[in-house]
């Protein structure tokens, strides 16, 4: 028997937001996330695609300061992201992508100010 759990990748994140409505659309928008499941009563949806699922709960008080650095999502489609980022004026920091390892990564926050990390290569190839 094995002593360690064997995990393949993430199940879900569970996020307090400022805005529900407006995490919603911005995630649906930019990722193209479905409503999953809406949770009236407690102020909370969950969204997502087959892959990754978002529990969204608002809070217009939240401050996300330190309680995540980043997330990240791999992007099949990266070289579109600038784009598509444009297009939907979506905030790249760092000027565009940054290489680590093997892959590339582009930086932007959503409307609560998380950070969120969209890179090229899953787990930058390591």
């Amino acid at each position: 028997m094995s002593k360690t759990l064997k995990a393949t990748s993430m199940d879900h994140v569970n996020m307090t937001v400022k805005n529900l409505e407006e995490s919603v659309e911005f995630y649906k928008n930019l990722f193209g996330f479905e409503i999953k499941k809406e949770q009236p009563e407690d102020k909370s949806k969950i969204i997502g695609n087959d892959n990754i699922k978002l529990c969204l709960y608002e809070d217009s008080e939240m401050k996300p300061e330190g309680a995540i650095a980043h997330f990240g999502f791999h992007v099949e489609n990266f070289d579109e992201i600038m784009g598509i980022c444009e297009s939907l004026g979506v905030t790249v920091y760092y000027g565009g992508p940054i290489q680590f390892e093997k892959s590339r990564s582009i930086y932007i926050s959503d409307p609560s100010g998380y950070d969120i990390e969209l890179s090229e290569v899953l787990g930058g190839g390591l």
